[in-house]
């Protein structure tokens, strides 16, 4: 475990940030249990209320346990963190993780159909003109990053019509993950957010109601970019 010392200037921030990838890492194992305070702040160079701060955002991101008067034990992410630690197994040492790409494409692949589906038995007043102006706006970019930013807006309205709070914050937590790699991403993407015409047929079921429809042109269009992936992963992954 090989802690680094912190420039003062940074404070709790960098000391949070350094024991969350030393956790992400496997570096502090399951089990595990962290220095004294004391110990901790000699170590990394930082006063004792800036570990404890730290200290306490990790145990609020389900990372640690913190024993009151005992020690503080590291957690399996796991089984206790929550989706504000994707971005940070998303990229990791500058590159990709794919088995975090996968999830996220198997996932946001399930969200969208239902989504979708409850966005035809839902759809409010003015979701067709808000879904048939997302289209055009898609069909006119040519940039790959652009494409991709123009398909979130979609889907972002396509969210407000299923009109579901929790299905709302799961896809924030994932497009939270999602826009900044959208460089990274852009040749993945690139088929899915092309399909201008699988768009509009998606669009067209949930304003004519038909959630089954729906719920089959969105899975149809999601899984572009799940098979593109999984035919990258054939291409790169030597064969046995």
């Amino acid at each position: 475990m090989a802690f680094k010392r912190i420039d003062r200037r940074t404070v709790p921030d960098t000391v949070f940030e350094q024991l969350v990838g030393e956790v992400l890492d496997g570096e502090l194992a399951p089990g595990a249990a962290l220095p004294a305070e004391r110990a901790l702040a000699e170590t990394l160079g930082v006063s004792r209320p800036t570990v404890r701060e730290a200290l306490q955002r990790l145990a609020h991101t389900g990372l640690v346990e913190v024993r009151q008067g005992g020690s503080t034990t590291v957690r399996d992410f796991r089984r206790h963190a929550g989706l504000e630690m994707l971005p940070r197994l998303l990229i990791r040492q500058g590159e990709l993780d794919h088995a975090v790409v996968r999830s996220i494409l198997e996932t946001r692949r399930a969200l969208g159909r239902e989504v979708a589906g409850l966005a035809a038995e839902r759809a409010g007043e003015g979701l067709a003109e808000h879904l048939h102006a997302a289209v055009e706006a898609l069909a006119a970019e040519r940039d790959p990053v652009a494409q991709q930013m123009a398909a979130v807006a979609f889907w972002d309205r396509l969210v407000d019509g299923a009109d579901s709070i929790v299905y709302r914050l799961l896809y924030n937590d994932l497009r939270a993950v999602y826009e900044p790699a959208v460089e990274a991403l852009a040749g993945l993407m690139a088929g899915e957010v092309g399909s201008t015409d699988r768009y509009r047929a998606l669009a067209d079921a949930v304003i004519a109601g038909d959630a089954q429809g729906a719920r089959a042109a969105a899975d149809a269009l999601l899984a572009i970019a799940a098979e593109s992936f999984d035919a990258f992963l054939r291409q790169t992954q030597p064969s046995a």
